[in-house]
């Protein structure tokens, strides 16, 4: 299962957004530009999440957007649910019609792991991502050097350890 593009950047720019909503409206022009996100991806995003009560828009000059509740109000889940992401591992979309319009063998297994999924992403609100992101860049500033964008090695769950710089060659026969 993967997170797409739409789940990721709209929590990306939502926490542009509460790092910059005390100071008034924020342009989705300048989330676009500090995030290098489409302005027209996050204006389809933006008004997804207005429609669900999550960030509210100022017209006019020095309009943009605003947060509708608080920042502790606001989960990740609800974030992703606002832009119709969907968190589901299973195959059939959670309908149980899998293999041949029953369930297959491993239906309960993804439904587990959705079930955590959800409730994690709904224990993480947006006030502790912008404070995580804030503290961060304050490290940076003290210390001169950025930290997460070049990692020695990455890992994914499931997977081996994906090292930069080195590739496989695969050999293609004919």
């Amino acid at each position: 299962m993967r997170l797409t593009t739409k789940g990721r950047f709209a929590v990306t720019a939502m926490i542009d957004l509460g790092m910059r909503h005390q100071r008034g409206p924020v342009t989705l022009a300048g989330i676009s530009e500090r995030q290098r996100i489409s302005l027209s991806y996050l204006e389809q995003l933006f008004g997804r999440l207005r429609r669900q009560g999550i960030v509210d828009s100022v017209r006019g000059p020095g309009g943009g957007y605003t947060l509708a509740q608080a920042m502790t109000e606001i989960t990740v889940a609800d974030i992703i649910r606002a832009v119709d992401e969907p968190i589901d591992a299973t195959q059939c979309g959670g309908l149980g019609n899998c293999h041949d319009d029953r369930e297959c063998m491993t239906h309960d297994l993804w439904m587990a792991l959705n079930a955590r999924i959800y409730d994690y992403l709904d224990s993480v609100n947006l006030d502790e991502l912008v404070r995580k992101e804030l503290e961060k860049q304050a490290e940076e500033a003290l210390t001169g050097h950025t930290s997460g964008h070049k990692q020695e090695t990455r890992h994914v769950v499931g997977s081996a350890e994906i090292k930069p710089g080195i590739e496989r060659k695969v050999a293609v026969t004919s």
